[in-house]
């Protein structure tokens, strides 16, 4: 795959900015008609990756003149940045859809936009056009870094712009982003994935992978760094994938390496990592390292060969077993969490047990379950086998009650330490406590003062709650 050079970056980067220079004339103009500045609204549904999308937008309406906010109902211009890996992802858009035509009904003004995973799928596109009429814009997951230059088309018409790229091996990043906390953030350090999991519409989605140039990786971070961040997330659909498809291919490990030598920065995580393809440097690097934080997310998905297989996942059980034995023996502090599937074409109760049986073994640190959701154009969704909603209830509810069980076990081995937590919010039961992220990514809450926000402090771990903490600063 071809690698687009920084050039071609900084050349739409350029041509980027001079879109909003001329959206920024539009903006100024409903400023003066509304008598305010105009306000925008970004809703962000699903992943971490999404949620980055949803700041890259966010800097670039903020840098044209709008002012954000968190109320649909009281903006001038809302985007929804769509999640489609599930179905009620889905139907929580359209759901919400209904709600803004009822607004629009009464805002005329008001500017509606559409953009992400969902916008890929030709059927989607063709339900909006047909029964909502009244959205404004739609973009996919490709020319995100556009948005000043589609805002200036759809100021200019009055019909619904409509701009979806099936694929792309462009990728443009050097644009304004308004980042949700100072003291942390994600980094994207590649695009899309090749895995093509059976179930999965990811690929289809996002497109084929490619990574980004290490130096710009390094850039922004140290950019980041010098604006305050502590902490960062690497973000891609499978990061042990990274650097593969590079002129001079250097492998996720090799990045990491590179990443914690900058000077300022105290923490780094990264999700997500495909079993398949963790490697033993990997682990070697994560071992020694003082700054990766020691969470590891793994998903198993399944823990039946036969499940396993028809995912097309590339492992099996006892291969997941054997590298989480590996993982835990050289970084014996290590947490995991995992994802899980339940209810797949074919799945029986017995299969269940298998992945019940890698819960116990394993013993998460936690897992995020989820029911099976059929999504059109997978090779699963195609499959003849569908398991009912009772076989799947069934199976759900008790892995669900051993991972509540053994995460609790996992938690309760720590009541009584000290370790080091990233000051992140006020707590938001009692404005008395603060909420901390320790680095095996579980939350502790204790007294402290607001100021402490973004800080690194050591908390004692007084009394376990099961899924988090309450402590005090030592």
């Amino acid at each position: 795959m071809t690698q687009y050079t920084s050039t071609n970056d900084e050349r739409e980067s350029a041509l980027q900015r001079e879109y909003m220079q001329k959206a920024a004339g539009y903006v100024s103009d409903l400023r003066e008609n509304l008598g305010r500045s105009p306000r925008c609204c970004v809703v962000t549904f699903g992943c971490q990756m999404n949620a980055r999308d949803s700041e890259k937008l966010l800097g670039i309406l903020t840098q044209i003149g709008y002012v954000s906010t968190d109320k649909e109902e009281e903006a001038d211009f809302v985007i929804y940045n769509t999640c489609t890996v599930r179905d009620n992802a889905n139907q929580r858009v359209y759901g919400r859809l209904g709600f803004l035509n009822n607004l629009k009904s009464k805002k005329p003004h008001l500017k509606i936009a559409l953009c992400g995973c969902m916008m890929q799928e030709q059927s989607v596109i063709e339900k909006i056009k047909k029964s909502y009429r009244f959205v404004d814009l739609i973009f996919g997951t490709h020319n995100i870094f556009k948005l000043a230059q589609l805002l200036v088309t759809m100021f200019e018409n009055q019909e619904m712009i409509i701009d979806i790229w099936q694929e792309t091996d462009q990728i443009v990043e050097e644009l304004p982003v308004s980042r949700k906390y100072p003291y942390k953030s994600g980094v994207n350090i590649m695009f899309g994935c090749n895995n093509f999991c059976s179930y999965c519409i990811v690929p289809y989605v996002r497109g084929r992978e490619r990574s980004r140039d290490p130096k710009e990786i390094i850039r922004e971070i140290e950019r980041l760094v010098a604006d305050g961040v502590v902490e960062v997330m690497l973000l891609g659909q499978n990061v042990n994938s990274y650097g593969m498809n590079l002129d001079v291919p250097m492998s996720f490990a090799q990045l990491l390496q590179e990443v914690e030598q900058i000077d300022g920065l105290k923490r780094i995580r990264f999700m997500t990592s495909h079993p398949k393809d963790l490697s033993d440097e990997l682990i070697e690097v994560m071992k020694k390292s003082d700054k990766i934080c020691r969470h590891l997310h793994l998903p198993l998905q399944a823990g039946s060969d036969r499940i396993l297989s028809a995912m097309n996942r590339r492992y099996t059980k006892a291969q997941y077993l054997s590298l989480v034995d590996k993982i835990k023996s050289a970084i014996p502090d290590i947490a995991i969490t995992t994802d899980i599937i339940v209810g797949f074409p074919g799945e029986t109760l017995q299969d269940v047990e298998e992945t019940i049986d890698v819960v116990r073994r394993v013993q998460f640190d936690n897992a995020f379950t989820f029911i099976y959701s059929k999504r059109t154009g997978t090779p699963a969704a195609a499959m003849e086998n569908q398991v009912s909603d009772a076989v799947v209830r069934e199976g759900f509810d008790k892995l669900l009650k051993t991972v509540q069980d053994t995460a609790r076990e996992r938690a309760a081995l720590l009541q009584g330490q000290t370790m080091e937590a990233l000051v992140e919010e006020v707590n938001e039961q009692d404005s008395s406590l603060m909420t901390g992220r320790l680095s095996n990514n579980m939350l502790v809450h204790f007294p402290a003062d607001q100021s402490m926000i973004g800080q690194l402090v050591d908390v004692s771990l007084d009394v376990c709650h099961g899924f988090y903490y309450t402590g005090h600063i030592v």
